[in-house]
């Protein structure tokens, strides 16, 4: 079956912050993107390995318990019906060792704490296309 051209591009949020992942999932929902969210890597695992609709766009926590973000890109990155997602790290995780790491994960833009939404809504429209 064909993918309806009209579908919205979903995008999961992985964040132990609530109000975090709550401003970030707001901005989403109000440019048209569907949501889902999780709470921390190991949270994101499970629901990746549950969604019938792949993401097409990750914004993952670097600090978070359980499972890193760091950690959980490493996952998807070796699985390879996962490994074409991108990914933005949003994190306070900011030392040029920490945004190098990132990168090498395949981060598509690392996004400092405190942000701009403005921004970010920007980097989550290039990285999505």
């Amino acid at each position: 079956m064909a993918e309806s051209p009209t579908r919205r591009k979903l995008v999961l949020v992985v964040d132990d912050d609530a109000s975090v992942r709550t401003l970030v999932t707001k901005a989403l929902q109000a440019k048209g993107y569907e949501v889902q969210e999780a709470a921390d890597g190991m949270i994101a695992s499970e629901l990746l390995g549950r969604l019938t609709q792949m993401p097409d766009l990750m914004i993952c926590d670097v600090m978070m318990p359980t499972i890193d973000g760091f950690s959980l890109a490493r996952m998807i990155k070796g699985h390879k019906e996962l490994r074409s997602i991108p990914i933005i790290f949003l994190t306070a995780k900011t030392q040029p060792a920490d945004l190098k790491t990132g990168i090498s994960l395949g981060a598509r833009h690392y996004v400092q704490k405190p942000f701009s939404i403005i921004d970010l809504l920007d980097k989550v429209a290039r990285s999505i296309r």
